[in-house]
């Protein structure tokens, strides 16, 4: 495991992460403490040390089960809280679902969302309080909040890390612009910026990362999500869907771009005689592919069994073997390599000087 800077800060986060999205939640593939102590233990005794979360996943379920999940591995001197680097995002609220024991019936929660101040510093304090921590070392704007103006978001997030209750602050699938403007209104101000942000980035999600952020490395440091597109690029939707997937999950079959994924599905099988030239599967690959990139700081990826993380880890085994012929080779069977207009190749060039890692 290789650990990289994350952005412009002085923290080093593992290559490749661990996320609770969709696994932890009560209901879902991780519904237990246990479950989840062991899934992140095995993560961390591969060299994983940054563990993503939100206010959202589950409504509030996965903080808590991750945030017993830490504990159990203090109390079982697995780690300590300063060998792990944990995050939460602040957008969506966290009401948990109606008819459960939570519920508070009201028309009034409109300030439950978003990012105002009153979100912001409320949101984080009740993560905290479900993940029983004192403090999370990095906490997302899960996305962007035409209401609220850049300079209360900025002073917000500079507040939570006044009072300690963070140290780092970042975006989640913000544009260039945005982040451009955060961190101008930062440093107007004399405050602290977003260091990172996180978006999605896989062989079908290419645009943001490889285009659009050009201009922010290095800047700015990259959380990525969804490497494995929700398990498409591991091939097993070629047959069908497995029961107990992702694409079998209720919420996922309800998305607007479900059918577009068993589209994905037929185009991942062109990749397998490339997985089988470098004795990796296709899961492997996608991984591997997406931690070949320089800008990224981490990849994030899930998984509901030990099994899937040791597959997982063995994509580090793997990005050596990317030469520059098997990445021409896989951007031509794949055919999403993002064409540049005339001004970005001209603006990429100027920037060839600049591609480095720290």
């Amino acid at each position: 495991m290789k650990y990289n800077r994350l952005g412009d800060t002085g923290l080093l986060v593992s290559e490749l992460s661990y996320g609770s999205w969709v696994t932890f939640q009560d209901d879902g593939q991780v519904p237990d403490p246990e479950i989840a102590y062991k899934l992140m233990k095995k993560a961390y005794e591969g060299g994983v040390n940054f563990f993503d979360n939100a206010e959202a996943y589950g409504m509030g379920a996965a903080e808590l089960l991750m945030g017993e999940a830490v504990a159990l591995g203090i109390e079982r001197n697995a780690w300590t809280r300063e060998d792990l680097v944990l995050s939460t995002k602040i957008f969506f609220g966290s009401m948990p679902p109606r008819g459960s024991s939570g519920y508070v019936k009201s028309r009034k929660s409109v300030n439950r969302i978003g990012l105002s101040r009153k979100h912001i510093i409320e949101g984080t304090k009740a993560s905290l309080r479900r993940m029983k921590l004192k403090y999370v070392d990095l906490v997302f704007c899960h996305r962007y909040d035409p209401l609220c103006n850049m300079e209360e978001v900025v002073r917000s997030f500079n507040t939570l890390i006044d009072m300690g209750l963070c140290f780092y602050w970042g975006t989640s699938e913000w544009t260039a612009q945005q982040i451009q403007e955060a961190k101008g209104v930062a440093e107007r101000l004399g405050l602290v910026g977003p260091s990172f942000d996180q978006p999605e980035y896989n062989l079908f999600a290419r645009e943001k990362v490889e285009v659009e952020f050009a201009q922010l490395y290095p800047s700015i440091g990259l959380t990525t999500w969804s490497p494995l597109a929700s398990g498409v690029l591991t091939g097993k939707y070629s047959k069908g869907v497995p029961e107990g997937s992702r694409l079998s999950l209720k919420e996922f079959k309800a998305r607007p771009d479900y059918k577009y994924f068993m589209r994905l599905a037929e185009q991942t099988e062109k990749l397998r005689p490339v997985a089988a030239k470098l004795n990796c599967t296709l899961g492997q690959l996608a991984l591997a592919w997406c931690l070949a990139n320089p800008n990224v700081s981490t990849v994030i990826g899930g998984a509901s069994n030990e099994k899937q993380i040791e597959e997982n880890l063995g994509a580090l085994e793997v990005v050596d073997k990317l030469t520059p012929e098997i990445l021409k080779e896989i951007d031509q069977i794949m055919g999403t390599k993002p064409k540049l207009s005339r001004s970005m190749a001209q603006v990429q060039y100027r920037l060839r000087p600049l591609r480095h890692k720290l």
